[in-house]
């Protein structure tokens, strides 16, 4: 099998609004992104995953797309994106974007024209409208929940019907049942894949179809979103069959072009069925973000993942972070403690075979901001659970770039999100070139992961209870997930790397060393 860059790259998250500023409205742009290329390629990664930078209400932080076809006015035009699209390909810099088909925004012509035209029409068979019961006028289809809280069907004006939103009321759930969707999707991508791009993120890619009859979930219907529970409406098979088609398009392209599913699955083997040859390239492996920092659950995640791709040929994917979790740092204790278990996490993945996805801020050791004011909370979780549920903003607070300045160098003119004061001392003018950083750590742990690719992984005899230690074809690696020093002499004796300082041939707790054969 040839060797393609997916199958061993480190891919970087972009969430548009909170990267980088360039005309001073306080919310991140293209133009911002395109000024900070420099400031990824000497990072070292092979391709930036751009989260949704179309047309949008903005009401799920783009994630409601009006127009899939146009930018976003807060980010920018086209000719932004080409400009930055090319800059990024002339540093070796890869972009994939983000595509959204499991709904559209209300505000899409496609549901306004829905709304307008009277039921059982062409217009709403498009999406999934069913008439009012007059006998249970407020009894919902079924009893689904939406991912945001709150049922998940919403009455049109006149009363007549309801339509489906799995997440916010403003993104009503596609039919993929109708033809028409799927030539709109096969027109989008194309759009995307003439324009440059190197591939697509397909959001919610376990959700588009639904169960015959839309039959209701057990319990109370609540489903969550960033969870394994199968659902009615999540991992239906038919999903394959949307893929078997999409993939035949981007292999029309040059430039070994991919497919990555956002895909929460009850097991890695379900996981994998997205993974078959005439499907998707990769597919997000959530098991280290859902995994508590110890030996025996990142060990059974890291099995699992590398024996089920294995089955279908497909590379591991790897992930701590992202947009809609809450960041490692903060999930591993927070403060020194879990700074030390993020990086030594971190240096773990970076040494597994298959490619690694840096959320936007992590190589800065950003904490999740946990005391932001309701007034400025945007996340509709938030809204439609009364703040029960405080959302994912939290991992969304625009990046400080430098000590000073009303953002830290984030854009001119403040923010949309304030950022906590004591992250000027981790803005990238704080780290840079500042060895110990954690953006040096990021950098140079990169570097060595290029100049020695794993190419499988071996597991040794453990250095403790709560450690474990494997030969990766390249390397050793060591981590000791306990508080406790382990002894690790026997594994190696030339340092490459480590997350925190060795004593007299041992490892402390919440570190990573890699050996040199």
């Amino acid at each position: 099998m040839s060797q393609h860059w997916w199958r061993d790259a480190v891919i970087y998250q972009v969430y548009p609004r909170s990267f980088a500023d360039a005309n001073g409205d306080g919310m991140g742009d293209l133009e911002g992104i395109r000024s900070r290329i420099p400031y990824l390629a000497k990072l070292g990664v092979d391709a930036i995953w751009l989260s949704p930078f179309f047309a949008s209400p903005q009401n799920d932080a783009g994630y409601d797309v009006s127009d899939y076809r146009a930018i976003e006015p807060r980010f920018g035009d086209l000719d932004d994106f080409d400009r930055m699209l090319a800059d990024a390909h002339a540093a070796g810099i890869r972009l994939i974007a983000d595509i959204v088909p499991n709904h559209t925004s209300s505000e899409h012509v496609w549901f306004k024209a829905a709304l307008a035209a009277a039921p059982g029409s062409p217009e709403r068979a498009r999406y999934h409208f069913r008439d009012v019961n007059p006998e249970l006028p407020d009894s919902p289809p079924n009893n689904w929940q939406s991912i945001f809280g709150g049922p998940a069907w919403s009455k049109t004006e006149d009363g007549k019907q309801w339509y489906l939103h799995l997440f916010d009321s403003t993104q009503p759930d596609l039919n993929w049942e109708n033809p028409e969707v799927h030539e709109e999707f096969k027109s989008i991508l194309r759009f995307w894949l003439d324009r440059g791009v190197d591939g697509f993120r397909i959001d919610v890619a376990h959700g588009m179809v639904k169960a015959p009859g839309l039959p209701d979930t057990g319990g109370d219907g609540t489903i969550e979103m960033i969870g394994t529970t199968q659902a009615p409406f999540f991992d239906q098979d038919g999903v394959h069959d949307i893929y078997r088609t999409w993939r035949p398009i981007i292999e029309e392209y040059e430039g070994d072009r991919i497919f990555v599913a956002e895909a929460w699955t009850d097991s890695a083997e379900r996981r994998s069925l997205y993974l078959r040859p005439d499907e998707l390239h990769q597919a997000f492996n959530f098991d280290l973000v859902l995994a508590p920092f110890q030996a025996a659950d990142f060990r059974k995640a890291i099995d699992d993942e590398i024996a089920n791709n294995a089955g279908v040929g497909a590379p591991c994917t790897w992930v701590l972070s992202n947009h809609d979790v809450q960041r490692h740092v903060t999930r591993y204790g927070g403060g020194e403690t879990g700074l030390r278990r993020a990086k030594a996490a971190t240096q773990l993945l970076l040494s597994l075979p298959g490619v690694v996805y840096v959320y936007q801020g992590e190589e800065l050791g950003l904490n999740e901001v946990l005391d932001l004011p309701a007034e400025v909370r945007e996340d509709p979780t938030f809204f439609r659970t009364n703040g029960e549920q405080i959302g994912r903003d939290g991992c969304r607070v625009p990046l400080p770039w430098t000590r000073e300045g009303s953002s830290l160098g984030f854009g001119t003119n403040g923010a949309w999100l304030p950022q906590p004061a004591d992250w000027s001392e981790l803005s990238v003018e704080a780290e840079d070139g500042v060895e110990g950083s954690t953006l040096e750590f990021y950098r140079k742990a990169i570097a060595l992961r290029r100049a020695n690719k794993a190419t499988g992984l071996t597991w040794l005899q453990d250095p403790g209870d709560n450690a474990f230690a494997f030969d990766n074809g390249a390397v050793v690696v060591v981590t000791n997930f306990g508080d406790e020093s382990v002894p690790v002499e026997r594994y190696g004796t030339e340092i490459l790397l480590a997350s925190a300082p060795l004593d007299n041939g041992t490892l402390p707790g919440g570190a990573t060393v890699w050996f040199a054969k």
